[in-house]
């Protein structure tokens, strides 16, 4: 038997399948009238019998049934597979799915919380690279004059001093500070007595306290005669003189250089040939 399917357009074959099902179920359309009431219950019980061969006949025969499409009045061939319900592996790369727009595939669940987590992770992290790599300023502090060592050129009326001082330094920073270079002036009076120049004096670890001491060589002669007959005249225990100094301390950590200066009047004995100043801390 044939059928088909909307006007002739479509052409699907089912004779297999119909005659396997009339075949199956012919016995149970056959009754004789003198026989209805004796045989009421085995017919009953052939009926069932012969509607679970069916079902089971039936899955059977679509299961070996191929694919057919069906083709209606305003419908056409579908041009990927035409009509075979395979794609040619040749054209799996090429091919473009579409997805209805109410698809649960194009609505991602908890949107929300992953933006909203990621946002706290790259804020987290940021902070936390500026917490640590985020430069301060080091901390330099003068700690005085240490010791006064005097000489004396009687024949030139000179007073020629070395004076030691000490610098601390700390460092706030997750990172290694270097100390480019230590300069110091000294000057009497507005005259220039000693000057110092150090370079690549010292390192200092992150987070870390450090001393550098330093010595600068002053000479008081001829440009003031009267301080050589201050620091020689016996008849004074205390010889002391006033001092201005001036230190620049450079610094340089990751791409920044920084520089400090410090100014402080100091005192010191002159009259004998070594005095120690130690400040208590």
């Amino acid at each position: 038997m044939e059928l088909l399917y909307d006007g002739g357009i479509g052409l699907f074959s089912l004779l297999a399948v119909m005659g396997t099902r009339f075949s199956r179920s012919g016995s149970s359309l056959l009754l004789l009238p003198g026989k209805r009431e004796g045989s009421g219950r085995q017919k009953e019980d052939r009926d069932s019998d012969n509607d679970s061969l069916d079902g089971l006949g039936r899955r059977e025969d679509i299961a070996q049934f191929p694919y057919v499409e069906f083709t209606g009045r305003d419908s056409i061939t579908c041009p990927t597979c035409q009509g075979t319900g395979r794609i040619p592996s040749e054209q799996v790369n090429e091919l473009v799915a579409l997805i209805p727009y109410s698809d649960q595939r194009l609505r991602p669940q908890r949107t929300k919380l992953y933006v909203v987590l990621s946002a706290v992770l790259c804020l987290l992290a940021s902070s936390l690279v500026a917490f640590f790599l985020f430069p301060r300023t080091m901390v330099v502090v003068d700690d005085g004059i240490r010791s006064v060592i005097v000489h004396f050129d009687h024949p030139n009326m000179r007073v020629q001093m070395n004076m030691t001082s000490t610098l601390n330094f700390t460092n706030p920073n997750f990172f290694t500070v270097l100390v480019q270079s230590v300069s110091c002036q000294v000057l009497y009076m507005k005259t220039v007595i000693g000057t110092l120049q150090l370079n690549n004096v010292t390192t200092i670890q992150p987070l870390s306290q450090t001393q550098v001491n330093y010595t600068v060589s002053v000479e008081i002669g001829s440009s003031a005669p009267y301080v050589y007959a201050l620091c020689t005249m016996p008849s004074i225990k205390v010889h002391n003189i006033v001092v201005f100094m001036q230190t620049s301390v450079k610094t340089s950590y990751m791409v920044r250089t920084s520089q400090n200066s410090l100014e402080a009047y100091r005192y010191i004995d002159c009259g004998s040939n070594s005095t120690y100043h130690w400040l208590a801390k």
